[in-house]
């Protein structure tokens, strides 16, 4: 109901009708909407966190990680059904400082997992990121880029098409993530003009 009507426009009488409910079982379970937010982003950061341990788990060849990682962030924004309630939760955190310091919980957490699995994947490939703070940066840079693209394809889907999601991932992750140790040294000749 939240993705279909917005969550100002979904009332808890539509919320427990769907879920076959009553009003009274809904606040037995629930302080009120912005609880039962809290939880669907709970439960699709938890099955985020899920998948991309299931990748590192897997193991393989750093083009393999590299593969399924993309195949991963492809498919995810593909069938990432929760994105609009992250927007939801957003724009509510704009106006609600307690529910702000919630989203931001979240938000740290996502980018801590994201940038230790950056480490994680950076080291199976031989060429571990010298600062650790480099792995936070890419882990910001990362996060940014998909729920941009994220963005993008839910205001206009026809704009970016999944190959347009493979080859923005594919760019990142190789030119950023998995760069030839000769690639970094002609960069740092260049005295930082940008190519």
């Amino acid at each position: 109901m939240f993705v279909k009507k917005g969550l100002a426009a979904t009332s808890v009488e539509d919320i427990a009708e769907a879920a076959g409910y009553t009003r009274g079982a809904f606040y037995s379970n629930f302080g009120g909407k912005p609880e039962l937010l809290i939880e669907l982003l709970r439960r699709d950061h938890d099955r985020a966190r899920a998948n991309l341990q299931e990748i590192m788990e897997e193991g393989g060849t750093p083009k393999e990680m590299n593969e399924r990682a993309i195949e991963y962030y492809s498919q995810f924004f593909l069938e990432h059904e929760c994105f609009p309630l992250w927007l939801e939760a957003t724009l509510l955190a704009c106006r609600d400082t307690g529910f702000q310091e919630r989203i931001n919980a979240f938000q740290h957490e996502k980018l801590g997992q994201v940038s230790a699995y950056i480490r994680i994947f950076s080291e199976r490939v031989g060429r571990p990121l010298p600062l650790p703070s480099q792995a936070d940066a890419l882990a910001v840079a990362l996060v940014s880029l998909c729920d941009g693209v994220q963005f993008l394809r839910m205001c206009n889907p026809q704009m970016v098409s999944g190959k347009v999601i493979q080859t923005v991932l594919a760019g990142f992750l190789s030119c950023v993530l998995w760069r030839q140790p000769e690639e970094k040294l002609c960069d740092e000749h260049r005295g930082g003009v940008p190519v």
